[in-house]
């Protein structure tokens, strides 16, 4: 089976612009290794270009930058600079720039980069800008936030999301526009036979099957279903990472209600731990909405719909069971039964663990795509739902949450990933255009 890399890759380019004449001009070299090993430190894989200062210069840069398929580029502006230096760069290579401007009374480094931010804003480029000396936490949270959401951006271009089935009849927002969501999101949308995988999941042999089931029936607390039900499920989950591997997908969904209630849910759970998200009920959205909380949090996913208030400030998110056991608050405590309403199949049954959450909910857009974006902390909770119930607060009071969300046309279904991560998501939804819209309260 592929391998599947569960967070962000970040590839940047790194180096220094200056303009020979100016006070400071001479710090280029230094300060473009710096910045290199400064982002290395926080994980960057950097493509060196040293130092800008030149027509010449700028052109091999970005030519460099293009060869080496970056994710976006990082410039030390150590004094004042021409403009151009930076626009010729980026005529070879149309990636989002982050400038870090050096402190400097003499040097007019931040002359250099407002004056530029004034001429990128008009042409639309995905910039961003700090000012400090390299290596100080607050400019260097910044850059990292927009670093990681431009890695975002490229990921989720050459992302593929299968669909098994179709979106559920009479939910109607979870469809996509595939094109627009290839325009705006960025991944491509790739349709599974589901007949097919059915078929396939009954080629598995009972024995290879009945292996798998004992294994991860060892790892559940306890077990509420017979052995039948569980050799199904091993089957579907053989047929669906087969055909995960086949088409070389990065997150699926499947149209499960009603009638493959159940027999798809350990596949998900399963599935999120090899590093591929599934989303309940056909929804393209929501796998898209798992994907980008997993490359950003390193970590699997719940899929969840917005239930009932537990109190003023706390909400309960769940669906029918179908979570990595990585999310259970207690292991020992996680039970596998048959899927509620149906009576069938197997579902990983626990309480999610507590910490901080951020939440996703992607949905069509007048114009364009929207992203629905809430932070939050996972509290325990009891089971008062048959699935994974996620209790949520969010120090806001509900009632306005749910008005928000009735008067935006935000949807029913949130994604939920352990981790603040807010900060990264905005900047991606800067990067990738005015058609991507962020819903915030």
């Amino acid at each position: 089976m592929t391998e599947r890399t569960k967070t962000l890759q970040l590839r940047v380019g790194v180096g220094a612009v200056s303009s020979p004449l100016e006070v400071g001009a001479e710090r280029a070299p230094t300060l473009a290794r710096e910045l290199a090993k400064t982002l290395i430190n926080i994980g960057c894989e950097v493509v060196e270009l040293g130092t800008i200062n030149s027509p010449d210069t700028a052109t091999s840069a970005g030519r460099k930058l293009a060869e080496s398929h970056v994710d976006a580029v990082a410039i030390s502006a150590v004094c004042w600079f021409e403009d151009y230096l930076i626009l010729d760069l980026l005529e070879e290579c149309n990636i989002p720039i982050l400038l870090w401007a050096i402190p400097g009374m003499e040097t007019g480094a931040l002359c250099g980069t407002q004056q530029l931010t004034a001429y990128l804003k008009q042409l639309d480029v995905p910039f961003t800008c700090v000012f400090g000396e390299i290596g100080d936490s607050e400019s260097l949270s910044r850059a990292s936030s927009f670093l990681r959401g431009a890695a975002l951006k490229s990921k989720l271009r050459r992302s593929l999301i299968g669909i098994a089935g179709h979106h559920v009849n009479g939910m109607t927002h979870t469809a996509p526009n595939e094109i627009t969501l290839k325009k705006v999101v960025g991944p491509r949308v790739v349709r599974m036979d589901l007949p097919a995988l059915l078929e396939r999941a009954k080629a598995m042999s009972e024995k290879d099957a009945m292996e798998l089931w004992a294994k991860l029936r060892g790892k559940a607390g306890s077990c509420e279903v017979d052995d039948a039900e569980g050799i199904d499920s091993m089957r579907v989950y053989a047929a669906l990472r087969e055909a995960v591997d086949k088409d070389g997908l990065d997150a699926i969904t499947v149209g499960c209600y009603p009638h493959l209630m159940g027999r798809v849910c350990l596949a998900a759970s399963l599935l999120a731990d090899d590093g591929i998200p599934m989303a309940c009920e056909g929804d393209v959205h929501g796998a898209v909405g798992q994907y980008i909380l997993q490359l950003l949090t390193g970590q699997p996913t719940h899929n969840t719909d917005w239930l009932d208030p537990v109190d003023d400030e706390s909400v309960i998110f769940t669906h029918c069971g179908s979570g990595s056991f990585s999310l259970a608050e207690d292991k020992q405590n996680i039970t596998l039964g048959s899927v509620r309403l149906m009576g069938q199949g197997v579902c990983a049954l626990f309480t999610a663990r507590p910490g901080p959450v951020t939440l996703v909910s992607i949905n069509t857009h007048q114009r364009g795509y929207q992203c629905a974006l809430l932070e939050g902390e996972a509290i325990p909770t009891e089971m008062v739902f048959p699935g994974n119930p996620v209790c949520v607060r969010f120090g806001k009071p509900v009632k306005q949450l749910i008005d928000w969300i009735h008067e935006m046309g935000i949807g029913h279904h949130w994604m939920i990933g352990y981790g603040h991560v807010a900060a990264e998501v905005r900047d991606w939804a800067k990067i990738a255009g005015s058609e991507l819209h962020i819903m915030e309260l």
